[in-house]
C-alpha cells in the first residue's frame, strides 16, 4: 500500500482498536510515548497502522487492559507481575488532566438491576390542528435515566444540546443522591465531576457529526467543566467559551472587596469539525443608496493599501473630470479599471479628497457574519418576570433569558433542527424553540427532560391529607415545566388581563418508569419478555408516531396519524403475528419489530415487502443499557 492511499485513523478509532480511552492516549503524546500525524487546518489527529502496531511493542498497553479493557476485575485476581506493570503503565499515564474520586449515584445503581422505560401521559399531551407541525417531547424523570433511553430513540439524531446545570454553589441547588450538597460537603466538587462526568458521555452519543453542546455554568465549576469536557469531547472540538451578562448595573450593598459579578458562561463543544455557526445576520443600518443606484444600498469604503510601500503605488484618473490621484491601493491596476468602468469607484470633487469604493449590501456572498465570543447582556430579571405573567406567580426564579436561548438555537442550526435540554428547569428552551418557529416559519422540535422535584413542597402537601397522585402534580416537572409549555402553546392571560395568543405546536408527555431485569449484564429470557411488553412507548418515540392504534397480549400497534404504522409483536408465540400483519402490511411505510431472545434475521421473510422495515427487539435496547452502564 503506498503512503497516498494508506488509511488514517482517527483517535477515537484507535482507541478501540487498542482497547484504552482517548484521554490514554493523548496523555502517551504529551509525555512523547506516540505522535500521530497532524493533517488539514485544524490539524486533526491521525494515525497509521504502523503507528499502532508500534503502541503495542512499545508496551503502554498492559497485558490486563489487552484481556479485559472494559471488565470490572478485581485487584485481588491480579499476580504480582500484573499489579507492577499495571503501576508502571499508571506511572506514565495522567501527569495531567482533572483526576478525582468518583462518587456512587443512586439513579446509576439502579439501572444495574431495573431498565427504564416510557410510560406515555395522554392527559398531559397537547394536539396542534396543524398536523404538519412537528411533535415536541417532555420527559419527565432523572435525567440519567432519560439520557439512556434516549440513547436508542435518539442517538446520532440531535443537533443541538442544551444544557443549564446546578452550578454547585452550596446554596441548595445541587442535589446528589436526594442530598443537597453544601459549601461543607469535602467531597462537594468530586460529586459534582461524578454527576456531570456521566451524563455529558451520554449526552455525546446523542448528537450528529455537526451536531453542538452549550453548556451555561458560573465561576464555581468553570475551570472543572472545561478540563471535563476537553477530556469527554476533546480539546479540538472546544469551539469557544462565551461570556454574557445577567444584569446590566451591580445593585444592593456593594460587597466588601467592591467588585461584582455580573456575568456567566458558556461552554462550546462540537461534535466534530463538521461543525459550524450560522453566524448572525448582517445588518444593514449604515448602507444607503442616495443616488438611487438599481444594485442597491451600499456604503463608501478605503480603497488604500496599509501594507504596500510607495514604490508600489500608481495612477487613476477620473473619467468625468480628468483628474488624476497617485497613491497605493489595495487593488490591482487591472481591476481598478474594471471598478471605475462598471461605476463601483467614487471620486471626489477636488484632488484633495479621497478616492472611495461603493460597497453593496447584495454583493456580499455570506449575507451573516460571524459571532462574536460576548454576548452581551440578557437581564435575568426580566425572564423571572415573564415566567411570572405565564404561570401567574414567581414559582421559578431566575430562569435562563428567553433570547438568550433563542440566540443560541438560531446562529447555531438550522429551521428545522432538533434541540435538546436534558436539564430543563422551567422550560425557556422549550418556549424559544416554539418562538422562533412563530417568528421565521421553521419545524424545530424540542425535547426536553426534568425531573418532578417538589422542592421541600412534600411535608406540607401530606399534611393536608395530599395523596400520591395529587403531589405528584406540584413537582417542577407538572406544575412548572408543562404548565408553562402548555400556556405558551395554547395562549394565556396575564395577572394584569392581559391576553397572550398562543404560539402553537404538539406535545407528547412520557414518564420514564423501570422494569425489573435482575441483572442488566445478563437478562434471562423471561424478563426479555415482560421488557419487551413495555418497550411500546420508547418505540413509538423513536419512531415518530405516538397514536396508539391497538395493544393486547401479543402485539401493539402505533401511527403518526399519516402513512407510518409501527408494529410490535412481543411473544415468543406466533400465533397472532398474521393478525398484526393484516393490520399493517399494506400501508405505506410499515416498521415491524418482533421479538427474539438474541438477534434473528427476519427480514428475508418480508423480503417482497418494499415497504416493511424489519429490526429487532429487545436485543438492540439491552444491549444498548449493558453498554452505557458496564
Amino acid at each position: 500500500m503506498t503512503k497516498q492511499t494508506e488509511k488514517k485513523y482517527k483517535i477515537g478509532e484507535v482507541a478501540e482498536i487498542l482497547g484504552v480511552h482517548e484521554d490514554t492516549l493523548r496523555n502517551w503524546e504529551r509525555e512523547g510515548f506516540v505522535v500521530p500525524e497532524r493533517i488539514g487546518k485544524r490539524k486533526d489527529r491521525r494515525y497509521t497502522a504502523e503507528m499502532i502496531g508500534e503502541i503495542r511493542k512499545k508496551g503502554l498497553i498492559s497485558d490486563l487492559a489487552k484481556k479485559a479493557p472494559a471488565s470490572k476485575k478485581d485487584l485481588n485476581e491480579y499476580t504480582k507481575d500484573e499489579l507492577i506493570k499495571e503501576l508502571q503503565i499508571l506511572k506514565k499515564q495522567k501527569k495531567y488532566g482533572l483526576v478525582w474520586e468518583d462518587h456512587t449515584e443512586e439513579v446509576v445503581e439502579r439501572c444495574k438491576t431495573e431498565a427504564p422505560i416510557l410510560v406515555a401521559k395522554k392527559d398531559k399531551q397537547i394536539k396542534d390542528k396543524n398536523k404538519n407541525k412537528p411533535t415536541n417531547i417532555l420527559i419527565e424523570g432523572d435525567n440519567y435515566h432519560a439520557l439512556q433511553v434516549l440513547n436508542y430513540t435518539h442517538k446520532g439524531k440531535i443537533d443541538v444540546i442544551y444544557i443549564d446545570p446546578p452550578y454547585n454553589t452550596g446554596n441548595k441547588d445541587f442535589i446528589y443522591n436526594d442530598h443537597y450538597v453544601d459549601k461543607e460537603d469535602n467531597f462537594r466538587h468530586s460529586k459534582w465531576l461524578s454527576f456531570m462526568e456521566k451524563r455529558l458521555v451520554f449526552a455525546k452519543k446523542l448528537l450528529k457529526k455537526d451536531g453542538v453542546i452549550f453548556v451555561s455554568i458560573d465561576d464555581n465549576e468553570v475551570a472543572q467543566l472545561k478540563i471535563l469536557s476537553d477530556g469527554i469531547f476533546g480539546e479540538e472540538n472546544f469551539v469557544d467559551c462565551v461570556v454574557w451578562d445577567k444584569k446590566s448595573s451591580p445593585k444592593g450593598v456593594p460587597p466588601k472587596n467592591m467588585i461584582v459579578n455580573v456575568h456567566e458562561y458558556i461552554l462550546i463543544y462540537q461534535k466534530s469539525n463538521k461543525f459550524s455557526f450560522l453566524g448572525e445576520p448582517r445588518k444593514d443600518d449604515d448602507f444607503k443608496n442616495p443616488d438611487s443606484d438599481p444594485r442597491g444600498t451600499w456604503r463608501n469604503t478605503n480603497i488604500k493599501s496599509t501594507i504596500k510601500n510607495k514604490e508600489q503605488s500608481f495612477s487613476i484618473t477620473d473619467p468625468k473630470t480628468g483628474n488624476t490621484f497617485t497613491d497605493t491601493w489595495a487593488f490591482s491596476k487591472k481591476e481598478l479599471d474594471r471598478l471605475i468602468k462598471e461605476k463601483y469607484i467614487i471620486f471626489p470633487k477636488n484632488k484633495k479628497g479621497q478616492v472611495r469604493k461603493k460597497e453593496f449590501f447584495n454583493e456580499f456572498k455570506n449575507q451573516n457574519i460571524p459571532l462574536k465570543s460576548s454576548w452581551g447582556l440578557y437581564d435575568n430579571q426580566k425572564n423571572t418576570e415573564m415566567v411570572k405573567n405565564i404561570l401567574g406567580s414567581s414559582v421559578f426564579l431566575n430562569p435562563k433569558p428567553l433570547n438568550l436561548i433563542k440566540y443560541i438555537i438560531k446562529s447555531s442550526f438550522h429551521k428545522n433542527s432538533v434541540i435538546l435540554d436534558f436539564m430543563t428547569g422551567s422550560g425557556t428552551t422549550g418556549h424559544a424553540v416554539l418562538d422562533l418557529n412563530k417568528e421565521d416559519g421553521g419545524n424545530r422540535k424540542f425535547i426536553l427532560c426534568t425531573n418532578n422535584e417538589l422542592n421541600g413542597l412534600e411535608k406540607e402537601l401530606r399534611e393536608k391529607g395530599m395523596s400520591e397522585e395529587e403531589i405528584e402534580e406540584h413537582g417542577i416537572c407538572r406544575r412548572i415545566t408543562h404548565k408553562r409549555i402548555e400556556k405558551v402553546m395554547k395562549g394565556y392571560t396575564t395577572p394584569k388581563g392581559k391576553k397572550v395568543k398562543g404560539l402553537g405546536g404538539s406535545l407528547e408527555y412520557f414518564k420514564t418508569e423501570f422494569v425489573d431485569v435482575e441483572n442488566i449484564e445478563k437478562v434471562s429470557d423471561k424478563k426479555k419478555l415482560e421488557f419487551t411488553y413495555e418497550a411500546g412507548q420508547m418505540i413509538a418515540l423513536k419512531e415518530d408516531a405516538f397514536k396508539e392504534v391497538v395493544k393486547n397480549k401479543f402485539y401493539q400497534i402505533f401511527t403518526d396519524e399519516k402513512d407510518k404504522f409501527v408494529g410490535i409483536y412481543f411473544r415468543e408465540n406466533l400465533d397472532k403475528l398474521a393478525e398484526m400483519e393484516k393490520k399493517i402490511l399494506d400501508k405505506k411505510d410499515v416498521k415491524l419489530y418482533l421479538f427474539s431472545y438474541g438477534v434473528n434475521d427476519f427480514k428475508k421473510d418480508y423480503a417482497e415487502y418494499k415497504n416493511v422495515t424489519v429490526k429487532d427487539i429487545p436485543e438492540p435496547i439491552l444491549k444498548i443499557y449493558k453498554r452505557l452502564n458496564n
